[in-house]
């Protein structure tokens, strides 16, 4: 739709602009509100009036409909961008629930083996008590051996010192014997 640019305020006025096409941006310079006429300026610098009627301070329905579509077109791609934003961070809540499942049996064998740890920590000191026992007892007993190989050592060397005084008494009786039985032999002979 087109509004002719005219000289005056008024249709008796000639047309000095075929007509401004609807939607087109225009400088206000003035307005008569008895007329209901206002004065433009075009973007190509042609001054005229036209009826007030026809001059709207906001956009027209074409220029709103492809800012809207402008828009759309931005809130279509925000929204695509998102949805793949989404669907990745869906794929590494994937990745990252079976990363926390291991991790979650993981720190269950931790804590296994921590308290088969602690269980053996506090047997160490019964262990350490036991092997201090052990090891006393184990000196008594090498002293007492210490002991008795000494003893035995002792009663061997009294055996054969024993032994040899019986094999020397036993040879002093033999001596004597020799000696005393041919006395009485002697003395059967004399006496018959």
């Amino acid at each position: 739709m087109y509004a002719p640019l005219r000289s005056g305020q008024g249709l008796e006025f000639r047309i000095v602009h075929k007509g401004v096409k609807s939607g087109t941006p225009v400088e206000h310079l003035q307005t008569n509100a008895e007329s209901g006429y206002s004065l433009i300026r075009t973007p190509e610098g042609i001054e005229g009036w036209l009826p007030t009627r026809f001059l709207i301070n906001e956009p027209v329905a074409r220029d709103k409909l492809n800012r809207m579509t402008q828009q759309y077109t931005a809130l279509q791609q925000k929204f695509n961008d998102l949805q793949n934003e989404y669907n990745q961070i869906k794929g590494e809540n994937s990745n990252l629930g079976g990363a926390r499942e291991q991790l979650e049996k993981s720190n269950k064998e931790l804590q296994l083996e921590l308290s088969n740890i602690k269980r053996i920590s506090e047997n160490a000191i019964a262990l350490d008590t036991r092997n201090r026992e052990l090891r006393e007892s184990n000196e008594k007993l090498k002293n007492e051996v210490e002991l008795l190989s000494a003893e035995n050592l002792r009663l061997k060397d009294s055996d054969e010192r024993d032994k040899m005084l019986l094999g020397g008494g036993l040879v002093l009786l033999g001596v004597i014997i020799a000696l005393i039985v041919p006395m009485f032999k002697r003395e059967k002979k004399a006496g018959w």
